[in-house]
């Protein structure tokens, strides 16, 4: 359908692929050598310029004569046949020439060889398939007459074929201003502060039709200054059109927490939830919502509605039907009215300039904006096509365009068709690609890059033959036309749905998305075939089995899994199709990147004559076979976390063509022979240095490396102007690590000053690791501010350094790490600088393994904007420092020496603090030196005895664990103590054998326990209203419970774990439970005779191998005492 449009321009990028190949002496050598007539080249061109004029006028009438519309079809089909047929011959002139230079031979009598004797069957079949594809141009060609086709110059754009022009950058990239939503935020803002409607949970849904700008204005009400402050967790989750529970509760669990959860369980992920958000306000944005089935939504909102009272949840969706179905609240979003659409018209046809447009086009202006009909998303392409049409002209050819006058089938805005029609016809094939990634997808620009390059969709120019640079201009151009929108990750951007709904129209007969593509098998015609990791839980088994059609799409170009996470278990359906891949013989792009059952490459990988790009990455392989040096087109080769792979091949440097590889997290230790000839690298993210002169870090010299690099092995550098060589200074890396090995011990450590000095890098370097260096000083590259633009550093296991460089006057650094450098004693005044203002922009603070420092001390200008400090394993340590004003955030661990004193009450930010096996001499634990504390973990401090006696409002989780001497909590009690509380626990604090009297805080609902007289006492010192809902037993020491033990009839959620002597459960132990957890208890044998209370509905057995063996289905003896549960997992 898409391609049905635009596929006359669409095909201008394929073409000029075959025009520039045409044109290249290689190939009219080629067919001299073969004394064959040239006419067939010029015949070829002649034909493939005719179908491209020909084309332009096709997609004109293709709506009205379906004739056209397969005249069409059948013209691109001979157009990628040819982009085949000319590749498969420029990839025998290149092996060609490479064995020519591995050999004594001549090139040109290796030529002459190539044409006259071994290749005569190549020769023949190339003949044939030229001659075969000419009469398929030609017939098609004939038919023009019949169809009505008129041969022209395309009017609409001119430079298809050209370098796209650079627009000027504009703050306007990101929308930090919105017109004619004053009135809504207004109202989205009333609701989200209303104190009069304060029950746990408030839903307001925004409804209104794609592109009107609900999301656009969902983020500005998100980032709002004044609404930041208002709840305790804010959350922001893209819903789309599939809408699985699992995958949706993860994803907002993950928001909320920042963090991975790989769990495969409902249950377990809706405890987490419902742990996360028991008794915090919280706002959650739930953006772009379509399902319409109120169960689904029921069993997500279910562990939300724990949430504080004012928690709000606010949807965004174009179907009103998914808001009565949440029985929440709507706000209907209109049309922007025609002043503001004018408002968001102009600022992207200016971007910004200066420049005032004169009457007549103001005119064609706002008749193009009337026919926007007030959508933003409209207005803003639009306007961002004109901004890059000068001529009054073009102005006009934009509002007299049929484009406006779509038939009602053709579900595409009008407006964004438009200024994809008018993209050079570069971009329009970069674009279209994208059809290939789901709607919310996160794009890595980098990795997006490098797909259209593997692609062959970046063509050189006069003027510039990087191909990365010219990717950039590319991608940089679709976001300036607002095909790409930026998000909240560096490098990383999204596209709007109805982008990527335009995307797909383009592209739909040659790309296939599984999941989101209909039908009983992948069409014969498709190029390019992907997958999300997602796609393979959802589909079903029947729809699934029809991937073994992938087999007859022979001309497939791209096999490409949209990763987001390893699971092995995704891929068993593709097992039988992974050999097969190896013969589909036109890929350019193959990615089995993860999965984890792939071993051995076979030797038939030789044979992707035409790959351009291999990712192996994360798969267990553990070599390359030698015929992958057959690959001479390859570009791109990635073998990242490939944990078993040793070597690489020692044909790598027959790929002259590669421009990134890339090999982190292997065991590769050398690099492989004759990597010199390796020469068009741009990406290369580990280097092994051997003293071998063919291993020298001198090879890095003649290799143009951008982005990252890790340079491993460098005690090897024994000459250490070897290392000036490798020439750091003048490669644009963005991220570096230069490791030594960690045993090496030195004999020179000027000379290993020498060698880091030399590896000085550029200042556009941002992210610096140093490991093992083995000098005692560090050059003053290092933290003079060479590195202006230095963000991170981490110096790691430098252990003959005595003293810390003035790290402080790094002015744009925002995170330090320090680790294992065991010389440091002190750290004075050496470590800020000269500055005024020391680490000025520094957020991120750790400290661990330095095993003899002892003192810190801390100018007073120092850290301004410290948030978060990490000290562990530093056991001879005796302070901190006393000017951690803004800190929020505290982790100390396995400092046994450290005193926390009085002067750290300036802290007063502080909201997280963990003491784990520190502080020996901490015996009260003066909590109102942190009144603004939420979260309080103390383990392991021996001795510990009480917490003072001191209210305190802010504290939500407190934890004592292993702290042998405590034995009390403030006499008045814990409700009046931490009237905040929600979890507590005590684990193995022996001494505490009872609650206070008044009992625990009525707010808490998780409670974690290894004392059998604290269990026993529950019943009494709990309210009949209690909130508590999870009881967490650790550690206990009992073969059974006894009857005193009856838990509160509050609680739904049980965990024993640890319990290794534990021999049965009692079924009062159980009753009112819907969840239950069994861990770690190895003699446990027996459920309770009766079975397992009805109200279970979730149970998980693991490591307890006992129980575990009578739980097997369904021949295990407590299986029937079990089996009507509906979430069950027994085993790890």
């Amino acid at each position: 359908m898409a391609a049905e449009l635009v596929g006359g321009a669409l095909l201008s990028a394929f073409l000029q692929v075959a025009f520039d190949r045409l044109a290249s002496p290689q190939f009219v050598d080629f067919f001299r050598g073969r004394k064959l007539d040239e006419k067939l080249l010029g015949n070829l061109n002649i034909m493939l310029h005719s179908m491209n004029a020909l084309a332009h006028d096709a997609e004109q009438k293709q709506f009205t004569d379906p004739h056209v519309k397969a005249w069409l079809f059948s013209v691109k089909e001979a157009v990628f046949d040819a982009e085949d047929l000319l590749a498969e011959i420029d990839y025998e002139l290149t092996r060609c020439q490479v064995e020519a230079e591995s050999e004594p031979q001549t090139f040109t009598h290796k030529v002459s060889n190539f044409f006259n004797s071994s290749f005569n069957s190549f020769n023949k079949k190339i003949e044939s398939e030229m001659k075969e594809l000419l009469e398929k141009l030609e017939y098609l060609s004939k038919q023009k007459g019949a169809l009505g086709l008129k041969e022209g110059t395309y009017s609409g754009d001119r430079s298809g074929d050209k370098m796209s022009q650079k627009l000027p950058s504009s703050s306007l990239m990101v929308e930090s201003v919105i017109y004619g939503r004053d009135a809504d935020k207004e109202m989205i803002f009333n609701w989200l502060t209303s104190e009069t409607n304060n029950q746990n949970l408030s839903i307001l849904s925004i409804v209104g039709m794609g592109g009107l700008g609900k999301t656009t204005l969902a983020q500005h009400v998100y980032n709002d200054q004044k609404i930041e402050t208002k709840f305790d967790i804010r959350a922001w989750v893209c819903v789309s059109d599939h809408f699985d529970i699992l995958a949706v509760t993860k994803t907002i669990l993950e928001a909320i927490t920042k963090s991975k959860d790989d769990s495969g369980n409902l249950e377990m992920v809706h405890g987490r939830l419902k742990e996360k958000v028991s008794g915090k306000k919280f706002l959650l944005i739930l953006d772009d919502v379509w399902s319409e089935r109120r169960e689904e939504w029921e069993a997500v909102q279910t562990p939300l509605s724990y949430g504080a009272p004012g928690s709000r949840i606010l949807v965004t969706t174009r179907i009103e039907k998914v808001a009565s179905n949440m029985r929440s609240k709507v706000h209907r979003l209109k049309q922007l009215e025609e002043d503001e659409c004018w408002k968001v018209f102009e600022d992207q046809a200016l971007k910004g300039d200066d420049i005032e447009l004169n009457d007549e086009k103001k005119e064609i202006g706002r008749r193009i904006v009337e026919k926007c009909k007030g959508l933003p998303l409209a207005l803003k392409t639009i306007g961002s096509l004109l901004c890059t049409k000068s001529s009054l002209s073009d102005w006009k050819s934009v509002l007299k365009s049929d484009i406006w006058d779509l038939p009602k089938e053709v579900e595409i805005i009008p407006a964004l068709l438009l200024s994809y029609q008018h993209l050079p016809s570069n971009l329009k094939r970069c674009f279209a690609y994208c059809a290939l990634f789901p709607k919310n997808y996160e794009f890595d620009k980098d990795e997006l890059i490098l797909l259209w390059m593997a692609e062959g969709f970046l063509h050189y120019s006069p003027q510039n033959n990087n191909l990365e640079e010219i990717g950039e201009q590319y991608f940089d151009d679709l976001l300036m036309r607002s095909f790409f929108l930026r998000s909240n990750i560096k490098m990383h951007f999204s596209m709007h749905d109805l982008l990527n709904d335009l995307a797909k129209y383009v592209s739909a007969e040659f790309c296939f998305r599984l999941n989101f593509d209909k039908g009983d098998c992948v069409p014969k015609t498709t190029r390019h075939f992907s997958y999300a990791l997602s796609d393979l839980n959802s589909c079903d088994v029947k729809y699934f089995d029809g991937l073994g059609s992938l087999r007859d799409a022979k001309r497939l170009r791209s096999f490409l899994p949209i990763v987001s996470n390893y699971g092995d278990g995704l891929f068993s359906r593709f097992e039988i199709l992974i050999r097969e891949f190896f013969k589909l013989k036109f890929l350019r792009v193959l990615s089995l990147n993860g999965y984890h059952h792939f071993k051995e490459v076979p030797d038939s990988v030789g044979d992707l004559k035409h790959l351009h790009s291999l990712d192996l990455s994360y798969t267990w392989i553990q070599k390359l076979p030698d015929s992958v040096g057959l690959l001479y087109n390859l570009l791109i080769l990635k073998l990242n976390g490939c944990f078993y792979l040793k070597e690489l091949p020692s044909s790598l440097h027959n790929l002259t063509k590669l421009r990134c590889l890339e090999f982190e997290d292997t065991e590769v230790t050398k690099m492989p022979m004759h990597f010199k000839q390796v020469k068009n690298l741009h990406v290369l993210n580990m280097f092994c240095v051997s003293r071998n002169s063919e291993f020298s870090i001198k090879q890095l010299g003649g290799i143009n490396l951008h982005k990252r690099l890790s340079i491993n092995e460098l005690q090897n550098i024994e000459n250490p102007l070897d290392a000036l060589e490798a020439n750091l200074k003048k490669k644009q890396l963005v991220r570096l690590k230069l490791i030594w090995n960690l045993n090496h011990i030195p004999d020179d450590p000027m000379k290993e000053k020498k060698v880091l000095e030399n590896l000085q890098p550029s200042n556009q370097l941002e992210h610096l690791s140093i490991r093992s260096y083995c000098g005692t000083q560090f050059p003053s590259w290092v933290f003079d501010n060479s590195l202006s633009n230095l963000v991170s550093l981490e110096l790691e296991d430098c252990k003959y350094c005595l003293y810390l460089p003035p790290l402080g006057l790094l002015s744009s650094l925002k995170s330090l790490e320090i680790k294992g450098l065991d010389g440091i004693v002190s750290i004075g005044a050496e470590f800020y600088g000269s500055n005024s203002s020391s680490f000025k922009s520094l957020e991120i603070l750790r400290f661990f393994y330095m095993k003899e420092w002892e003192e810190w001390e801390c100018k007073t200008t120092s850290f301004p904007c410290l948030r978060r400090l990490f000290v562990v394993q530093c056991p001879k340590l005796k302070g901190l420092s006393e000017q951690l004003l803004h800190l929020e955030q505290l982790y100390i661990e396995s400092c046994p020496n450290l005193i926390i004193s009085e002067h750290i009450e300036d802290t007063l930010t502080l909201e997280l603090l963990t003491i784990i096996r520190g502080c020996y001499s901490l015996t009260i634990f003066q909590l109102n030196f942190f009144p603004m504390l939420r979260f309080l973990h103390l383990q392991g401090c021996q001795n510990l005895q009480r917490i003072s006696q001191h209210p305190h409002n802010h504290l939500e989780t407190m934890s004592i664990c292993a702290c042998p001497q405590f034995e009390s909590f403030p006499g008045e009690g814990l409700s009046v103590a931490f009237p905040s509380l929600t979890e507590l626990r005590i684990i193995n604090c022996p001494k505490v054998e009872k609650f206070p009297d008044v009992g625990l805080p009525s707010n808490v609902k998780h409670l974690s326990l290894s004392s059998l007289k604290l269990i026993t006492s529950l019943r009494e010192i709990l309210n009949v209203n209690t909130c508590l809902e999870m009881l967490y037993i650790d550690s206990l020491d009992v073969e059974c419970f006894p009857d005193e033990v009856l838990l509160p009839p509050s609680l739904t959620s049980l965990r024993i774990s640890n319990c290794r002597n534990l021999k049965k459960l009692d079924y009062k132990l159980l009753y009112n439970l819907s969840s239950l957890t069994l861990s770690e208890c190895r003699n446990l044998q027996f459920l309770p005779e009766e079975g397992l209370p009805k109200s279970i509905s979730f149970l998980d057995i693991w490591d307890c191998p006992l129980l575990e063996q009578r739980c097997q289905k369904p021949e295990g003896k407590d299986w029937r005492k079990i089996a009507h549960i509906e979430n069950l997992g027994v085993g790890s």
